[in-house]
């Protein structure tokens, strides 16, 4: 189980994988951002992104289901996330496209009023098969404190 006193600043890691669909980039689109250039090909080719693309909210999604797997799959005390800063998509993602993740611990500190859990901050960025970034965002993490009454 990976706790507070486990993240390191300056840490990296590389995690995910996964292929976009067109039926995933419509369905999505039709459910949550119904844009002509996210559903309907002609109308997209019209546009500067010259053939449909992913709503950037489903790259966040995909983003946020392979964070999710990371997690799991390395078993981390996570007690969620306060929010994200610095929202930035930087290029489409388009059907046909494979994402993945990397980030990097830029900060730690234990939580002043809640000696349980301590808060790190992350940069994460979403590169396409072309390891071209297509979206990065700082995010700020809860996490479990091993020993909350020793104070590191």
């Amino acid at each position: 189980m990976l706790y507070y006193e486990d993240i390191e600043v300056g840490a990296t890691e590389r995690f995910g994988s996964k292929r976009v669909t067109r039926e995933e980039v419509i369905d999505f689109a039709s459910q949550f951002d119904p844009q002509p250039f996210h559903l309907d090909d002609a109308a997209a080719a019209a546009t500067h992104f010259g053939r449909l693309s992913a709503s950037g909210w489903h790259t966040g999604s995909m983003t946020m289901r392979m964070l999710a797997d990371n997690m799991k799959a390395r078993e981390q005390a996570s007690l969620g996330s306060p929010g994200i800063d610095e929202l930035r998509w930087l290029k489409p993602v388009y059907p046909g496209d494979t994402l993945r993740c990397e980030t990097e611990v830029l900060d730690k500190r234990r939580s002043k009023s809640r000696p349980e859990m301590g808060l790190f901050q992350s940069k994460l960025t979403v590169f396409n098969q072309h390891d071209e970034p297509v979206m990065t965002m700082r995010s700020t993490g809860l996490i479990r404190v091993r020993e909350p009454g020793v104070d590191r």
